[in-house]
């Protein structure tokens, strides 16, 4: 019996009925044999994190632009919260632990350099439909691995599709809206959970807000710190998801759902729309769509910079307009910059 083997048998010990085990994953789009020590979804974490597109959040930017304070959050930082979040209710809710972090692991691995201004700006440019989630689904099924892309189960993609819920409802009415498995939908709860948290820390931190300014309501129901907020979250959803196998479903007390949708309100109003951070995220998205012309027109640059990204180089089945997409979203923040400079700003004569 190898270790996969043996880890797949004690999965049946510990996950409950409504988790997702390894054994009966939808598999692959393309069949792979088995591993004779890693389940599939532990083989797909180690996919996610060795891949390139995973290191380069470590210089994207979550809410604020390029700090230069070494505690604000970045793009991966933020994904290693909600990793842990995620990892601590799906161990609670007897899920399978290993899927719910590989989904975690990915959920950003497509979204653009300087934040939601970044996804506005290929919006605008290049079309209404793009999103960071379903740019992280081109991420996984073609761009990485100059074109092979990972291969990831049908579980994990499904999460990363369905992770993303915008300004909408914490907790959707519509089913179809949902991922297909319960570890899934753990992590669409919990990537709300860290982005309040740690965009709230961030907020207070950088002066745009003080504590003083935050809802009285949600700080009676949350806590007043980082842990005591986290903490209220996580045992809320784990007292309120327990429930029968045959009716299991991951939920929140109406309280806690009231804090968090006025907590999202009073960021959406006082930091995200701030005049401090929307008057950078202004420039970033002129800085992008600048870029976005310049390489449409310059196919040879393009190339020369596809190949560095290792990202698969143009073909004549794809249009330029979406290979240029797929560059601008895989940029770095900082990359952007150097790029910007290289191209726009005058060279001095030496």
């Amino acid at each position: 019996m190898s270790l996969r083997t043996e880890y797949e048998k004690a999965e049946k010990q510990f996950i409950c009925s409504s988790g997702c085990l390894s054994v009966e994953s939808k598999g692959r789009v393309k069949p792979e044999n088995s591993c004779e020590i890693r389940t599939e979804f532990q083989k797909d974490k180690d996919r996610i994190v060795f891949s390139n597109s995973f290191r380069r959040l470590k210089h994207k930017t979550q809410v604020f632009l390029s700090p230069m304070g070494d505690h604000y959050r970045t793009r991966l930082t933020h994904t290693l919260e909600v990793s842990q979040i995620a990892r601590t209710i799906a161990r609670s809710l007897r899920l399978n632990e290993d899927l719910t972090e590989a989904i975690a692991l990915a959920h950003d691995l497509g979204h653009p350099p300087f934040g939601h201004s970044g996804e506005t700006a290929l919006k605008e440019i290049y079309s209404t439909n793009f999103s960071h989630r379903k740019q992280s689904i081109r991420v996984v099924d073609i761009l990485e691995k100059n074109g092979e892309g990972l291969n990831l189960t049908y579980e994990v993609r499904d999460g990363i599709l369905k992770h993303s819920k915008g300004f909408g409802k914490i907790i959707p009415d519509d089913p179809e809206k949902l991922p297909v498995t319960f570890e899934g939908r753990v992590v669409r709860i919990a990537d709300i959970m860290a982005y309040l948290n740690h965009d709230l820390d961030d907020a207070i931190r950088s002066k745009v807000i003080t504590r003083d300014q935050v809802p009285k309501s949600c700080i009676n129901i949350l806590g007043n710190t980082h842990s005591q907020r986290v903490s209220s979250m996580i045992k809320d959803i784990v007292a309120y998801s327990m429930g029968a196998d045959n009716n299991f479903q991951i939920n929140i007390s109406d309280k806690m759902y009231t804090a968090m949708s006025d907590l999202r309100s009073f960021l959406y109003d006082n930091v995200y729309r701030s005049d401090q951070v929307h008057k950078e995220f202004v420039k970033a998205r002129k800085l992008l769509s600048e870029l976005f012309v310049y390489f449409l027109k310059n196919k040879d640059r393009l190339e020369a910079e596809l190949l560095i990204m290792e990202l698969p180089t143009n073909n004549s089945n794809i249009k330029t307009k979406r290979v240029v997409c797929d560059f601008i979203a895989s940029l770095t923040d900082r990359y952007a910059l150097k790029l910007y400079e290289d191209i726009f700003f005058p060279s001095p004569l030496v």
